[in-house]
């Protein structure tokens, strides 16, 4: 794993005689660490604070302010995409980052760059190097170049009503949020009142109402905060009532907010009900999530359902696919579960991705304000996976979490 600091505070000192650059650099060798240093002395730069790539460093600096720009030295990393991937879900929005790598491919520096990395090849020369960053400096006045990486959007569709995908829905948004570090927006699509709210905790909740007169579309990222209601530093819930709005007009409401915020967040989670019956359709724009998390239960009726829209996302062109994980969320004991577990996967033609048991104690623990993630028993360790598979990370099944007794 890799280390990310966001340490250092944006804007400039109108007062300093020196070119503020200010930035942050993780560095793996003595050798790039020296010539980033004294290039960025040498051309009477603000130099950058270094800190040395080590994972222990990574919680420990993550929460703090962005640098206006990120330079991630990878040189000893094989494969430097899938880094880029994890990386990038904890790098502040605003924020230019440069990875610096030793693989010279064409494919690499196409999927850095969709992902909003600028590359550099090592070795680099001085000069080579002090022309990048300046480059780099000049692009983030201009507001172009590679950054503008935008949320990836992971939409969790409930099969059938009450499978449990809202229950899911806030504990991923808590777990990527709180554990992970990532900022999100988690994006209530219930048009009644749903028990989001219920679920995250929350007391004494409103829905934002939606402003009259104000044309989606023209949302920008200012005006689409003021729907949104702050749960934690980095967890957001956008959740908005309107009586004169159908139910397809509301979607596309809160749609243009989330578009509209997505600049300023990792990830836009999408609390999704098959229940309506929208999501069958096939112009959906579920169905555009760059991951998706289809819950159901072990009985007939939701695993058909389950299985249409599984079967909507395998048919797009494998190019374009967006990933897709399946939950088994065993809300009635299992005793009762209609249907087996290798009936489950022979029905799906493929593994179920996590198999979450009954959970005896849910309603208490939800009534009491707590998060079934942060206890100790194998559901909770479950749900802490799913965090983890959406981030594309290995998943420890030998994680300490199995090994205590569990409580529900």
């Amino acid at each position: 794993m890799f280390d990310l600091v966001s340490i250092l505070k944006s804007g400039k000192d109108a007062d300093a005689d020196n070119e503020h650059i200010k930035t942050v650099f993780f560095y793996q060798t003595d050798k790039c660490k020296s010539l980033i240093e004294e290039t960025f002395r040498f051309e009477g730069l603000s130099e950058p604070v270094a800190i040395e790539n080590k994972q222990e460093k990574l919680t420990e600096y993550i929460r703090s302010k962005p640098a206006e720009i990120i330079i991630i030295e990878l040189i000893k990393v094989e494969d430097i995409v899938v880094a880029a991937q994890r990386i990038s879900n904890l790098l502040p929005s605003g924020s230019t980052a440069v990875i610096i790598g030793a693989q010279d491919t064409i494919s690499i520096q196409r999927q850095l760059k969709q992902l909003g990395f600028y590359y550099l090849l090592w070795p680099v020369t001085k000069g080579e190097l002090t022309e990048f960053v300046r480059d780099i400096h000049e692009q983030r006045d201009r507001r172009s170049g590679v950054g503008g990486r935008k949320a990836k959007r992971v939409s969790i569709i409930g099969a059938k009503g009450g499978v449990g995908a809202t229950m899911i829905a806030a504990e991923l948004s808590c777990v990527l949020s709180e554990v992970k570090h990532s900022s999100c927006v988690l994006v209530d699509y219930n048009y009644n009142e749903g028990n989001l709210d219920v679920m995250l905790g929350l007391s004494k909740f409103e829905r934002k109402k939606a402003q009259q007169g104000i044309v989606s579309e023209s949302l920008d990222a200012s005006s689409a905060k003021s729907f949104m209601y702050k749960k934690s530093p980095k967890l957001q819930l956008l959740s908005v009532a309107a009586d004169e709005l159908d139910f397809n007009e509301m979607i596309q409401y809160k749609r243009s907010i989330a578009n509209a915020i997505s600049s300023e967040c990792n990830f836009i989670l999408e609390d999704l009900s098959a229940s309506t019956g929208l999501v069958f359709n096939q112009s959906n724009h579920w169905l555009e999530s760059n991951c998706i998390i289809i819950v159901t239960n072990s009985t007939v009726s939701s695993l058909r359902d389950a299985g249409r829209l599984y079967g909507m996302v395998n048919s797009i062109a494998a190019s374009e696919r967006p990933r897709v994980f399946i939950v088994v969320n065993h809300n009635m004991p299992e005793k009762y579960a209609s249907v087996k577990p290798d009936e489950i996967e022979k029905f799906f033609k493929r593994k179920v991705d996590l198999t979450i048991p009954y959970i005896k104690d849910f309603a208490d623990v939800i009534l009491d304000g707590k998060r079934l993630s942060d206890r100790r028993n194998k559901a909770s360790a479950l749900l802490n996976n799913l965090a983890s598979l959406v981030l594309g990370e290995q998943i420890n099944k030998k994680s300490f979490l199995f090994k205590r007794s569990p409580k529900g």
